[in-house]
This record gives structure tokens, C-alpha cells and sequence, in this order.
């Protein structure tokens, strides 16, 4: 309801920036202080394209964060399927725990992915790679932190942003 939208929106999160340089991307961590709960919005995974190795700097530093500050991670959550950069959920998952989400649209881009990058039948487009497909207008807690999903198509098909307190998440941006 709109009393509880007006409510949420003066709960201010605490907000913690980390910038990917080389793909420009930003990922954030976003606690309730109250709770001592958080989520993770686009972790990236870092990618060498010259030598074809990966990394876990970028999704380290996170993971250190979270836990130096005492912080439980309950989702990471991804804004889109990310084009320019791999993202580090799995690997922050695997450290910190927390359920995946991404936007339930995924399932199309999947599909796309799957015949422009010649993946093959066998690849799932049913989106059973995340914990959680997302829904515009759907509400989920982090803590006592309430979290609106609103999509956002454009950029993707699945692209989404996140309303946490008073703060909006968005892809890309």
C-alpha cells in the first residue's frame, strides 16, 4: 500500500560504493544497521580478455566488507544480465551465503544468449541459475529493510532496479 511505500522510504540504508574500474561498473553492498543484514547489487568478476583468466579481487574486497563489518549477507542481487562484465555472485555466494536474484525476464535474454553465442539445446533458458526471478512490483525484506523490485527495460529485457529504504539501485547508471 502507499502507507507502506511512505513509511519505507525513510528507512536510509547504510551504503557502501565499490567502483570496477576497468568495465566502469559500480557494485555496492546495502546493510540495515539495525539488523546487521545486507545485499549485494552486481558484483563483477574480474576478466583478463588478453589472457582469458579470471579474478576475485573485485569480489574479495566485498566479501571483506561484509565481513569486517559484521554484516550477513542475505541476497546478492543482480539488475540485469551483464554484457560488459561477469558477474561475481556465484563466487560471493559461495563466501557470504545469500540467495541470488535477478529479474524474471532473464528467461528471454537467455534464450537470446543461448543462439547469438551458439550455446547449444543443451544450455537452460528457464533461469534456474539464480535462487530467485523477480517480478516488477514485488517486495522482499532485507533485515527490517523493505526492498520494492520496479522494472526497467531497455538496456535488457530483465533489466530492474531495486527501491531499498530511500535508495534506488540501478543498472549500469
Amino acid at each position: 500500500s502507499s502507507d507502506v511505500c511512505s513509511s519505507d522510504l525513510r528507512m536510509k540504508p547504510e551504503i557502501r560504493p565499490f567502483l570496477h574500474e576497468s568495465t566502469g561498473t559500480w557494485s555496492y553492498v546495502v546493510a540495515d544497521t539495525a539488523s546487521r543484514k545486507c545485499a549485494v547489487v552486481d558484483p563483477v568478476l574480474d576478466f583478463d580478455p588478453k589472457s582469458g583468466r579470471a579474478s576475485t579481487t573485485s569480489a574479495d574486497a566485498i566479501a571483506s566488507s561484509v565481513r569486517d563489518s559484521g554484516l550477513t549477507c542475505e541476497w546478492i542481487l543482480e539488475t540485469h544480465a551483464h554484457a560488459d562484465h561477469l558477474s561475481a555472485a556465484p563466487c560471493l555466494q559461495a563466501a557470504l551465503g545469500g540467495k541470488i536474484a535477478i529479474g524474471e525476464g532473464i528467461r528471454a535474454v537467455q534464450r537470446a544468449f543461448r543462439e547469438i553465442l551458439n550455446l547449444g539445446p543443451a544450455f537452460p533458458v528457464d533461469g534456474r541459475q539464480f535462487d530467485r526471478l523477480l517480478a516488477d512490483g514485488e517486495e522482499f525484506a532485507i533485515g527490517s529493510l523493505a526492498a520494492r523490485v520496479i522494472a526497467t527495460p531497455g538496456h535488457t529485457s530483465d533489466s530492474l532496479s531495486y527501491l531499498i529504504g530511500d535508495a534506488v539501485f540501478v543498472g549500469d547508471s
